[in-house]
């Protein structure tokens, strides 16, 4: 295959509507057709591209350092839609999810398997706050809570939050609200809260994971897509319709990578 040069800020994939990302950990049928039905330009991550070939689905692009895809799969993609990023610094779901550039991105086949996987996964959305993701499992969906968002949750679904950094927020429909808590990851968690209906969520900075059924993928889809929810104030400040995270200053620099 012929080398090129891919660089950390170099989009690899456009989209205008959202994307189906692949990974190579646990995921079903359901999950895959329900995120194509709602993000049909399908990518993957390294070994994530044996899913789509499993069920014959087209790839936009195959990302990652090609070290966990079999060659026999790597034969059946064509090589223009084949990037090798060779640094080992960052993880495939990383490079694939700083390449595409797209309203949002679906995530299936990041989670099971092993832990040490889906703590990096949970890092990396919060390394990009800038590019909604839904991390989409048979059972629940895992996101990072944009400055507010609004979920068609009914009464007695669980809505579990779980802060990666210093988190103040508040809530509307939770059984426990969050108002005038400081969420850390060492001291205020809150898993296993409950809906009582509708639920509000607005949070003042971009480290708070949120997750929520399963059934909610598109209306989650959608809300995050739209970001049009607006609230009268944030943590005492007002926020603009359509607000959403700013990217993380950058921590390093890649080299050119082959």
């Amino acid at each position: 295959m012929k080398q090129r040069i891919v660089h950390k800020s170099d989009p690899i994939v456009h989209a205008s509507e959202p994307v189906t990302l692949l990974g190579g950990g646990e995921a079903t049928e359901c999950d895959l057709r329900d995120a194509l039905a709602l993000g049909p330009t399908c990518v993957a991550a390294d070994g994530g591209a044996s899913l789509a070939v499993a069920f014959d689905i087209a790839l936009a692009a195959v990302i990652g350092d090609f070290d966990s895809i079999n060659q026999a799969d790597l034969d059946t993609i064509p090589a223009a839609r084949q990037f090798h990023i060779a640094e080992q610094d960052s993880t495939d779901f990383d490079k694939a999810l700083r390449h595409i550039e797209a309203p949002l991105v679906l995530a299936v086949g990041f989670s099971g398997a092993r832990l040490d996987h889906q703590l990096a996964v949970l890092h990396v959305l919060a390394k990009y706050p800038e590019r909604p993701c839904i991390l989409v499992s048979p059972h629940e969906l895992t996101f990072l809570c944009p400055p507010r968002i609004v979920l068609p949750t009914q009464a007695g679904d669980a809505v579990s939050l779980f802060s990666l950094g210093p988190v103040h927020g508040r809530s509307e429909g939770l059984e426990w609200p969050i108002d005038g808590l400081t969420f850390t990851p060492l001291e205020q968690i809150g898993t296993s809260n409950r809906a009582t209906g509708t639920v509000v969520l607005e949070v003042d900075a971009p480290a708070m994971l949120a997750m929520v059924p399963r059934r909610l993928l598109a209306p989650l889809t959608q809300a995050l897509v739209s970001r049009s929810e607006a609230p009268q104030h944030l943590a005492g400040a007002p926020v603009k319709s359509g607000a959403q995270w700013p990217a993380r200053a950058e921590r390093y620099t890649d080299p050119p990578q082959s």
